[in-house]
């Protein structure tokens, strides 16, 4: 008599179990990774503004006027994740003479927020639908539960 070959049931749907908890670890771990990956732009391009700037600053004695910041803000291609905005204030004679520069999330980064200042006071804050991230007053928080 021959010999049936091949998988049984049993162990077709164990395969199928195994499968499934290694992709519930897995699927939310990726997400995670992916959003830490857009968050580097924010942080970079908020930097790269700051340093603008600080050049401008050097150069007229005032970070903008009217409300307006005296350089262009990263967009396009180099803010597909983030829409970066800045904002001079306290006027005086000479010009304003402090800026707050944030990046708002877009997509999948959705309720993300971080900015930067004159004196160099970094911030982070989430709304909904992000869950599980801290706010921080006092520097850029980028990975999830993460604190300062």
């Amino acid at each position: 008599m021959r010999k049936a070959s091949g998988f049984t049931l049993i162990e077709l749907m164990i395969t199928v179990v195994v499968v499934a908890i290694l992709a519930a670890i897995a699927v939310p771990s990726y997400i995670q990774y992916i959003q830490r990956g857009k968050i580097s732009e924010a942080v970079s391009n908020l930097s790269g503004a700051r340093l603008q700037l600080e050049k401008y600053y050097a150069d007229n004695r005032m970070y903008g006027t009217g409300g307006a910041c005296g350089v262009a803000m990263p967009s396009g291609a180099n803010a597909k994740y983030f829409t970066i905005t800045c904002v001079s204030g306290t006027a005086s004679a000479l010009g304003d003479q402090t800026y707050t520069i944030t990046a708002t999330g877009l997509g999948g980064v959705t309720g993300f927020q971080y900015t930067i200042n004159e004196s160099n006071v970094r911030t982070s804050t989430f709304s909904s639908p992000v869950t599980g991230w801290n706010n921080s007053a006092t520097c850029w928080v980028t990975k999830k539960g993460e604190s300062c």
